[in-house]
């Protein structure tokens, strides 16, 4: 990239900031987001508004990696437009759910973490790792702990709109998966490019993590209150093309120990 196309934050070197209507504010860093700990009403529209704005991220991503790299196969670029479409429908269920709650697009403060992490990639294949096999395999597991949030203070319709939000996403980390062995079959030098956009993601997360103590722009401690436990959403991990061995590596690394039918089964109902 050119250094006009880039940005520094703390000292990690990422994608430039895609264009923003003037309604949007646009932060850099943890601390400057509005986010709760909570399920207060402001907490339910910005927690819609970022859901909105990270949709609107995907598609700029998937369309960016079709402009980049236009030599690739015609299903393959078949599949990063088709997802550009569920993206664009998300966004739009985000919204309209966000206006029925009485809230508006830029009400609060937006980053465009992802962008700038998998748009600074060279690679097809490290775009994929990062965008469709860690993001979207992360709001997989995400999206079963917020179904669960929203239920509890009875708004089914939000409930709904992200069940049907996760079917898309099974299917575009399911192509991801496809398409990272085919071509690391077909030319496993691409290892060497998804390796490093793995070391890549985990030096910008440790640059940007809060620091002890940290506040955000509401007063919210954000090492401090209690996160919502995100555990591998297995089943769904299994449609989109995980093996049993990278589940049991997972499910290692979340403390639940060798893979086994209980724990399958313990994970599928969390």
């Amino acid at each position: 990239m050119n250094a006009a196309d880039t940005k520094t934050i703390r000292g990690v070197k990422l994608r430039r900031d895609p264009a923003r209507e003037s309604c949007f504010t646009v932060v850099h860093i943890h601390k400057d987001m509005h986010d709760y700990a909570d399920m207060s009403e402001v907490s339910m529209r910005q927690r819609l508004h970022r859901h909105m704005h990270n949709e609107m991220q995907n598609i700029e991503i998937t369309a960016q990696s079709l402009v980049d790299f236009p030599d690739v196969p015609w299903e393959l670029r078949m599949q990063l437009a088709r997802q550009c479409w569920d993206e664009a429908r998300h966004t739009a269920l985000c919204y309209r759910r966000l206006q029925q709650l009485g809230g508006r697009k830029g009400e609060f403060p937006v980053m465009n973490y992802e962008w700038g992490v998998v748009c600074s990639l060279d690679s097809l294949s490290a775009r994929l790792a990062l965008q469709n096999r860690t993001f979207e395999a992360g709001e997989m597991d995400l999206f079963r702990e917020l179904m669960s949030k929203w239920r509890e203070v009875g708004d089914e319709e939000t409930v709904q709109m992200l069940d049907g939000m996760l079917a898309d996403e099974v299917q575009h980390v399911r192509f991801g998966n496809y398409w990272l062995k085919r071509m690391s079959k077909e030319n496993p030098a691409c290892l060497l490019k998804v390796i490093g956009a793995l070391r890549f993601l985990a030096e910008v997360t440790s640059a940007l993590a809060p620091e002890p103590n940290e506040v955000n722009a509401v007063g919210v401690n954000l090492t401090a209150f209690t996160h919502l436990d995100v555990f591998a959403n297995v089943e769904d991990r299994r449609r989109a093309g995980f093996t049993e061995e990278e589940l049991a590596e997972i499910l290692r690394q979340e403390g639940f120990g060798p893979i086994d039918s209980q724990v399958l089964e313990l994970q599928s109902k969390l």
